[in-house]
Order: C-alpha cells, then sequence, then structure tokens
C-alpha cells in the first residue's frame, strides 16, 4: 500500500483551499527570496565605552576611521549603508562607530559638535577629519590616509 501526500507550497490560503493535489502547480505562489549567509568582507564595529576606544584608536599602521553618529540623526542614517560598503571596499582600514549619546565622555573628548563626524586616525594620531553626510569627502580621506 502507498501513501501519497499532496506537495504543499507557499501560496495563499484560498488558492490551498480551492486547489486540488492535481491542480496546485497552477496556483499563484507567495514570492520567497532566498538570503545569502556568506558574511561581509569586513563590519563596522560599534564602540560602546572608553576602554574600546582607546584600544581601537591606538593600533598601529592600521588606518582607523571612526563614525561619530547619534541614533536620531537623519543624515546618520543615510550615509550608514555607505559606510559599510567603503568597510569592504577598504579592509586594509578599521572601521567603528561611537554613539555620542551612548559614550559622552569620548565624545566630549574629541570634540565632537556636529553628526555625523568621521575622524580618521594613524598610529594613535588623528590625521583627518569629515563633518556631515559627504560620502565623496570621506572616501577622498580614506584613500589618501591608507
Amino acid at each position: 500500500m502507498s501513501f501519497t501526500t499532496p506537495l504543499r507550497l507557499a501560496t495563499s490560503t484560498t488558492a490551498r483551499r480551492i486547489a486540488s493535489p492535481r491542480s496546485i502547480a497552477n496556483t499563484p505562489r507567495i514570492a520567497t527570496r532566498a538570503f545569502s549567509s556568506t558574511p561581509s568582507k569586513m563590519v563596522v564595529h560599534n564602540l560602546q565605552a572608553k576602554p574600546e576606544f582607546d584600544t581601537a584608536v591606538a593600533d598601529k599602521d592600521t588606518l582607523v576611521v571612526l563614525d561619530c553618529f547619534a541614533t536620531w540623526c537623519g543624515p546618520c542614517k543615510v550615509i550608514a549603508p555607505q559606510v559599510v560598503k567603503f568597510s569592504e571596499t577598504y579592509p586594509n582600514a578599521k572601521f567603528f562607530k561611537l554613539d555620542v549619546d551612548e559614550v559622552p565622555d569620548v565624545a566630549q573628548e574629541l570634540g565632537i559638535r556636529a553628526m555625523p563626524t568621521f575622524l580618521l586616525f594613524k598610529n594613535g594620531e588623528k590625521v583627518g577629519e569629515v563633518v556631515g553626510a559627504n560620502p565623496k569627502a570621506l572616501e577622498t580621506a580614506i584613500q589618501g590616509n591608507l
């Protein structure tokens, strides 16, 4: 004795009720999307305390790009995906984010007055600064300091 189970496709509830196992191939399907599980080449790390900042900036011979942002800042949200792309495009640089509201002591020490502000460090020293959501200026600063 053989048992056959009708194949269930991702279909709407109404279409499933109407369709018989023989005509299920003709029912409308709900679109599905496959996601890749491959990790991106680089990521932007979130700094949450002054010791993390000190360790990140002290990295020798590596360009460190620090994105000083605020969660309520519209331009910060707009440029964030571009910063992630830069982290993939420039794997020789390290990218970090600093929420000025969560780590105000570091933001004050750095003199952050506007968001977003991008600071570039090399060998523990500040070598560049870009104020505002200007991807071209940021990329130029990154290229000039690699």
